[in-house]
């Protein structure tokens, strides 16, 4: 198999040696890309940030929706991806970007979402969308279902297990669709932009499962797009906590397909 296959689907190979009790063995193991991707704006560097190739203009789209950059699809003249490693996003005229609410260095790492911010304030974004108000009932047989179906899906952490990945549910557990990359925020930023390319925001309907922890740049960024209802995999922090109540967003942590915690929205899980 070779490597270049494998990378042009976010994966690549590389020898190496396993060591068991019987001793050493030369194997091959997958692991994810991570290379850097320029986004840019009008022609101009916006950000760098380490990801996983694949989705490019949905990750650069919804990297500037959900950081409030932009406030619909229709501010984005075009979205052309120069190279394998920078995408530029063409404004509309008369669309300008407010610097001060783009308070970030110009390089991100793959595992942080807000690295560069100068405070907690300059990520505390202001959605569009009235989420409070939003009644969005979800039962409890159908968040237990999620995560198996999507481990279905989610090839790449099989091979891997370096992948997190950010999916979309239909109120009754139907899968929509997903995104995978070795950044947490890059794989939801990926989600997000394709629902903003296909029209499809507000997400007011929808499920979101993250595979790992639900942070709270995670829930920033699903309150941009609407969305009412987060699962995650993994534990979230306190101030995800704090942002989903203020939020009126449903959260649910340490999602297993036979348990899982409620911190926010309670009253929305139904038996």
């Amino acid at each position: 198999m070779s490597q270049h296959t494998e990378k042009s689907k976010g994966l690549t190979t590389r020898e190496i040696l396993k060591y068991k009790l019987e001793g050493f063995q030369e194997a091959e193991d997958f692991l994810a890309v991570e290379e850097p991707l320029q986004i840019e704006v009008n022609g101009r560097p916006l950000s760098i940030t380490m990801r996983t190739p694949g989705d490019d203009t949905g990750l650069a789209a919804g990297f500037l929706y959900t950081e409030g950059l932009i406030k619909s699809f229709q501010d984005i003249a075009s979205v052309h991806q120069r190279d394998e490693h920078t995408v530029n996003i063409m404004l509309e005229a008369g669309i300008t970007i407010d610097p001060r609410l783009s308070e970030r260095n110009f390089y991100t790492t793959s595992s942080c979402g807000v690295c560069g911010k100068s405070s907690v304030d300059a990520v505390r974004l202001q959605s569009a969308h009235d989420l409070a108000h939003h009644r969005f009932e979800v039962k409890t047989s159908t968040l237990l279902s999620l995560q198996e179906e999507l481990i279905k899906v989610q090839e790449n952490f099989g091979l891997t297990g370096g992948i997190h990945a950010s999916a979309l549910f239909r109120s009754d557990g139907s899968y929509l669709f997903h995104s995978e990359d070795v950044g947490r925020h890059n794989a939801l930023d990926k989600l997000i932009g394709r629902s903003l390319m296909a029209g499809k925001i507000p997400l007011t309907d929808c499920i979101l499962l993250l595979s790992g922890r639900a942070s709270f740049e995670l829930v920033q960024k699903a309150s941009m797009a609407g969305i009412t209802c987060i699962a995650a995999v993994g534990a979230p922090s306190s101030l995800a906590v704090d942002l989903a109540m203020e939020n009126g967003q449903t959260l649910v942590g340490f999602l297993k397909n036979h348990r899982f915690n409620i911190y926010s929205g309670h009253e929305y899980v139904l038996e």
